[in-house]
C-alpha cells in the first residue's frame, strides 16, 4: 500500500487533499459572515432596517439555493463534467454572489438575497464535489485522517470571517458601510484560489474509469500512489466494482432505490447529516449574538467572543486527525453526543439558575462559565459530528450513486437546519436557556441511534464498502465478472508486456 511514510507523492496526495478542502472555507465563512454583518448598524441602515421575516429570508434563500443544488445539481455535475469542474463551478457562484452583495444598491434587499440564493447554489456544487474528491484520491488507510481537515477548513472560515468581523467592528468610524462590506468581500479570497488551482489537480481516477478514460485514470493514480502495483491493484479494484454495479445493480442513480444496501446507506446518512445539525452547533453558528447578549451586553465582547470561538474550532477538530483513524468513526460520533450532551445541561442549569444583574445580561463569573461551556461543546463537537459525519458520509456509497448521495446526504444538513432556525430565535425568546435542554435530549438520542445502528467503516477500501451494509462486495464479484484470477492484485508483469507490446506496434 506505499506505507506509511511521507513520500514525495504522499506529501502530494495532501496538498490536492487540502486543496480541496478548501471549498469548506467557503461553507464556514459565509456561514458566519451572515451572523457577523447583522451586528452592523450601519448594514442595517443601509436595507432601511430590515424586518425580522426579511432577515428570516435573507438566511432561507442561502438555504434554498444550497438544498436545491445539493440535490438536484451537485451530483449530475460532478458525475457529468468530473470533480474539479464541480468544485470550480461551485467556487465561480461564490464569487459572482460575493459581488452581488458587496454592490447590492442602497436599500436594495432584493440584490441582496439573490447573492445569498447564488452562494447557497454554489456551495451545493462544491461541497458535493469537494468530500467525493477526498475520499476518491485518498489512499484508504489515511483516508479519514485527511478529510478531517474537511472540516477544520469550516473553522478556517468562520476564524477569518469572524476575525475580520473584529477588526472592522473596532474601526467603525473610519469605515462608514465599508465596516460590512469588508467582510463580506472578503469572501472573493478562498473561490479565486480554488479556480487558480483546481485544473493543476489530477482528476479522480474513479470518475475517469467510470467514464472508460482507463489510461488518464491510471496516469492520476500515479501522481498520489508509491508504486506501480499500488496503481494497478487499485485500478483493477475500481473497475472489477465498476463491472459489478452495472451488471448486477445500476450504474445510474436508480440504484438509490434498487439496490436494499444502498437504501440503508442513504437513511442512515440522512440521520446523521440532520443530526450533525440539531446537535446545537448550527444555532450557535448562526445565533451565537442573539444568545450572548442575554449573558453580555456589550457588542465588543461578544464579537470578540465568537472570533475566539472560531479559533479554538480549528485546533479543536485537529484532534480528529489523530483519533478518526486510531478509534474509529463510531467511538467518536457516541463520544462526541455524549459530550455535548452533557455540556448542554451545565449550560442550561448555570444561566437559569442564576440572577439578572439590574443593568440586564449575568454576573462576570456566570458569563464566563458559559462561554467556557460553550467552548467546551465545540471541543466535542468539532473532531466529533463536525469532521466525522463528513468522512463517513463521503465514504460509504458506492461509485454509481457516490455523488448523488454524497450531495442529498450532506444537504438534508441544511434541511435541518433550516428548520431549527425558524423557531430557535421564538423558542429562545420564549424559553430562554431552557431551550439548551432540548439539545440535550437529541445529543443523548443521536449516541444511542449510532451504537446501535452505524457500522464501522475505518480502513475499508471503498469499492468493498457495500459488505458492512449487507451488500455484496463489489470488487470480488466483479472479478468473477470479468475472469480475473485474483481480484484484489493486479498481474503487473502482464500488463507491463501488454503496455510494450502496443508501444512497439
Amino acid at each position: 500500500m506505499g506505507g506509511f511514510s511521507m513520500t514525495h507523492k504522499r506529501a502530494y496526495n495532501w496538498y490536492i487533499s487540502l486543496v480541496a478542502a478548501s471549498c469548506m472555507v467557503l461553507y464556514g465563512y459565509d456561514a458566519s459572515v451572515y451572523n457577523a454583518v447583522q451586528g452592523s448598524k450601519n448594514w442595517v441602515a443601509y436595507f432601511n432596517h430590515p424586518s425580522p421575516q426579511i432577515i428570516g429570508a435573507i438566511n432561507t434563500a442561502y438555504t434554498v439555493g444550497a438544498i436545491v443544488a445539493g440535490f438536484f445539481f451537485g451530483g449530475p455535475v460532478a458525475d457529468y463534467f468530473g470533480r474539479r469542474i464541480g468544485m470550480v463551478a461551485g467556487a465561480c457562484f461564490v464569487i459572482l454572489a460575493t459581488f452581488l452583495q458587496t454592490f447590492s444598491p442602497r436599500g436594495d434587499i432584493g440584490c441582496f438575497i439573490a447573492g445569498r440564493v447564488f452562494i447557497g447554489i454554489g456551495q451545493g456544487l462544491a461541497l458535493t464535489a469537494g468530500s467525493i474528491y477526498i475520499g476518491e484520491l485518498a489512499p484508504q488507510e489515511i483516508r479519514g485522517k485527511i478529510m478531517s481537515f474537511w472540516q477544520m477548513f469550516y473553522s478556517v472560515g468562520s476564524f477569518i470571517a469572524y476575525w475580520i468581523n473584529y477588526g472592522a467592528s473596532k474601526h467603525k468610524a473610519g469605515l462608514g458601510e465599508w465596516d460590512w462590506k469588508i467582510v463580506v468581500i472578503f469572501q472573493l479570497l478562498m473561490p479565486l484560489l480554488i479556480v487558480a488551482q483546481a485544473f493543476f489537480l489530477p482528476e479522480s481516477p474513479r470518475w475517469l474509469t467510470k467514464k472508460d478514460k482507463i489510461d488518464a485514470a491510471r496516469r492520476s493514480l500515479r501522481r498520489v500512489r508509491d508504486t506501480d502495483q499500488d496503481v494497478e491493484d487499485e485500478l483493477l479494484k475500481i473497475r472489477e466494482a465498476l463491472e459489478f454495479e452495472k451488471e448486477a445493480i445500476s450504474s445510474t442513480y436508480t440504484a438509490l432505490w434498487k439496490d436494499p444496501s444502498v437504501r440503508k446507506r442513504l437513511l442512515l446518512a440522512f440521520v446523521l447529516n440532520a443530526g450533525q445539525q440539531i446537535t446545537g452547533q448550527g444555532t450557535l453558528n448562526t445565533y451565537s449574538t442573539i444568545v450572548y447578549k442575554k449573558v453580555f451586553t456589550n457588542a465588543n465582547t461578544i464579537a470578540l467572543i465568537n472570533a475566539l470561538n472560531a479559533t479554538f474550532g480549528i485546533i479543536f477538530t485537529a484532534n480528529a486527525t489523530w483519533t478518526v483513524e486510531r478509534f474509529g468513526r463510531k467511538w467518536l460520533l457516541i463520544i462526541g453526543a455524549i459530550g455535548m450532551g452533557v455540556c448542554m445541561i451545565i449550560v442550561a442549569a448555570v444561566e437559569t439558575e442564576t440572577p439578572v444583574l439590574s443593568g440586564g445580561g449575568k454576573s462576570e463569573p456566570v458569563g464566563i462559565s458559559i462561554v467556557f461551556l460553550l467552548f467546551l461543546f465545540i471541543f466535542f463537537y468539532k473532531p466529533t459530528w463536525g469532521a466525522t459525519v463528513w468522512i463517513w458520509t463521503s465514504e460509504v456509497f458506492s461509485m454509481n450513486v457516490r455523488a448523488q448521495a454524497v450531495g442529498m446526504a450532506s444537504q438534508t444538513q441544511n434541511v435541518a437546519n433550516a428548520i431549527v432556525q425558524q423557531f430557535f430565535p421564538i423558542f429562545l425568546n420564549n424559553c430562554g436557556f431552557y431551550a439548551f435542554y432540548m439539545f440535550a435530549g437529541v445529543n443523548f438520542l443521536l449516541a444511542v441511534f449510532v451504537w446501535f445502528l452505524i457500522p464501522e467503516t475505518k480502513g475499508m477500501l471503498l469499492e468493498e464498502m457495500d459488505t458492512k451494509f449487507g451488500g455484496a462486495n463489489h470488487v470480488e464479484q466483479g472479478g468473477e465478472i470479468m475472469g480475473v484470477e485474483d481480484a484484489h492484485h493486479a498481474d503487473l508483469s502482464g500488463k507491463m508486456a501488454h503496455s510494450e507490446h502496443k508501444e512497439m506496434a
